[in-house]
């Protein structure tokens, strides 16, 4: 059987949905999965057992789309599940699917107006697509309490999974030498920030004062034992906010900026050797989940209900009254220094004892 999967978009969105892999091949045991995923996510991707191909897309480049499309048309494919919402890659879905059956997701209906597979109601009907409407596609993404592994692997009718991620040995090798050339594990814990966020969603970001101000009181309350050691992370949009915090803290406080310019692999890789990872909904979250570091995530526009973190750690959610609304200004004022610092020795005191 062949199966394409159709998901671009962000590289935390298509890590975590690689949840649905084990499932996928566990209803069908022997297909041959095929991934067309953005340029830049591949490395996610291309050490899956399950998928005998992973495909990228550029499609800033001139012809990428009708190139990539010439070569997946060569294939019979038995099973479309398409992720994207987008009108090209919604064409893209319904001209490859073998019939009006074989597609599960987003596709072009008959009148050209963009919609999707009655299956997948349990996601597309929050989204964009749906078919009630703005306003209760939101009312229901606000109220929904279920993680996007779990919505996926029920209306696929698949076992539900989980996210992994395999770095390699050469990323392997280089979290390695980087945390023995810089002592990283020299005064644990140690504890990574990755507590920016990408250019749109201002509001999942900890402003840098707040995150200063964390990074003290945690120096305090636990240097009685072990001054913790901290590590800045985050990607290029994030260079220049670490170094405004690594500026804030004092100078007895142990804290390292890992830079921003790392590949997706030795990122990850450098997430692994934490103890553990204070981070918004980002990517940073799902690699670390997906690596299973301990984790303390903090949320405010999204939703904390669709993100599984199989009890690696705990959730702060804002307590505002527009939390959840996915407006990019939301109020996040009640994620304070205090209920994360809170947070962050509960998650290391349950990782001491499940230690011993």
């Amino acid at each position: 059987m062949e199966i394409l999967i159709i998901k671009t978009g962000a590289m935390g969105d298509v890590l975590r949905t690689t949840s649905i892999l084990p499932g996928l091949i566990k209803l069908h045991p022997g297909a041959r999965i095929t991934w067309l995923t953005a340029k830049g996510s591949e490395d996610l991707l291309r050490a899956r057992p399950e998928l005998v191909r992973v495909l990228s897309l550029d499609l800033e480049k001139p012809g990428a789309l009708k190139r990539v499309g010439a070569e997946l048309a060569r294939t019979r494919w038995e099973r479309v599940l398409s992720f994207d919402d987008e009108r090209a890659m919604c064409e893209l879905a319904t001209s490859l699917a073998e019939d009006a059956s074989a597609i599960s997701g987003a596709l072009v209906r008959p009148d050209r107006s963009l919609g999707y597979s009655p299956d997948t109601e349990p996601w597309f009907g929050m989204g964009l697509l749906s078919e009630h409407g703005k306003e209760e596609a939101d009312r229901l993404k606000l109220c929904n309490r279920e993680s996007h592994p779990a919505i996926f692997a029920r209306m696929l009718g698949l076992e539900p999974g989980r996210a992994t991620l395999d770095i390699g040995e050469e990323a392997q090798r280089f979290a390695a030498q980087f945390a023995q050339e810089h002592n990283l594990h020299e005064s644990p814990p140690l504890i990574g920030l990755n507590t920016g966020a990408g250019g749109r969603w201002v509001s999942k970001r900890l402003p840098v004062e707040r995150t200063v101000a964390l990074v003290h009181e945690l120096h305090e309350r636990l240097k009685a034992a072990q001054p913790p050691s901290f590590l800045l992370l985050g990607g290029p949009r994030e260079a220049e906010r670490n170094q405004a915090i690594r500026a804030g803290l004092s100078s007895e406080i142990r804290c390292l900026d890992a830079g921003s310019k790392h590949s997706i692999l030795n990122f990850a890789g450098l997430i692994a050797q934490l103890d553990l990872m204070i981070t918004s909904d980002s990517l940073g979250l799902h690699l670390a989940v997906a690596a299973r570091v301990p984790v303390v995530a903090f949320f405010a526009p999204t939703s904390p209900a669709e993100i599984e973190i199989y009890g690696l750690g705990e959730k702060v959610v804002s307590e505002s009254p527009d939390a959840g609304s996915y407006r990019p200004d939301v109020d996040i004022s009640s994620l304070t220094v205090e209920r994360l610092a809170d947070a962050c020795l509960r998650v290391l005191a349950a990782r001491v004892s499940a230690a011993d």
